[in-house]
């Protein structure tokens, strides 16, 4: 039997896939078996392919990727899934593994943390990156294990742990190369972080960021 694992990548965006399977196609053990362009076109491909391993973008149309992992799950389909957004939301991590997702990763993720996640998914394991695991242990400590995204009242309050750490280096002045270097993460991981910070606040640069975070006690 062989040992190479069959993936099949669900991504609305023709240019994630074709960085994802590039990835792949170096590691000699992971063969792309299938492409979807949306949720329900991953149904169909996967019937198709009978793949060991999803990967699947969160946000798609046609189906979610959330709800593509609860259509898949509620088929009894024991296939291992990892969720791909460039969101660390709270609630779209909670409600990933809710809804059974096997792991979570950003899309600023290192090649080296995207192949560890693949083989530790496919191997049986749950893996999801080590910013994404401060909001599971957050709920567990806070009292809960519902897995069940808090209410709060409002999006600009939904900031996760790492969130804070961003912008508290982005309001006393550091750069992205600086705040990569203080957190020990890459420039890209940095600038993603960024960039999901500002859109989830809805602001447009660092003066509408500061007067965010003071309006909503956000430090």
């Amino acid at each position: 039997m062989s040992n190479t694992i069959r993936v099949v990548l669900a991504d609305d965006h023709v240019f994630v896939r074709d960085g994802i399977k590039s990835l792949l196609e170096t590691e000699a053990n992971i063969e792309v078996v299938g492409e979807a362009i949306d949720g329900a076109d991953a149904l169909e491909v996967i019937a198709n392919s009978k793949p060991d391993l999803l990967i699947a973008d969160i946000r798609m149309p046609n189906l979610t990727g959330i709800e593509l992992v609860e259509r898949l799950r509620n088929d009894n389909n024991s296939l291992k899934i990892i969720m791909l957004s460039m969101h660390e939301s709270e609630e779209y991590v909670l409600k990933s593994i809710k809804a059974g997702a096997d792991g979570y990763l950003l899309k600023g993720s290192s090649k080296e943390e995207f192949l560890k996640a693949l083989h530790t998914v496919a191997g049986g394991g749950k893996y999801f990156s080590g910013d994404i695991s401060s909001i599971l242990i957050s709920q567990l400590t806070n009292g809960t294990n519902s897995l069940e995204p808090k209410q709060i009242p409002g999006e600009e309050m939904m900031i996760t742990k790492r969130e804070k750490e961003i912008l508290s280096l982005l309001l006393s002045g550091k750069g992205n190369k600086e705040i990569a270097e203080a957190l020990e993460i890459s420039k890209r991981t940095a600038e993603v972080h960024r960039f999901n910070l500002m859109k989830k606040l809805k602001v447009k640069n660092l003066i509408e960021l500061s007067n965010k975070a003071s309006e909503y006690s956000l430090l």
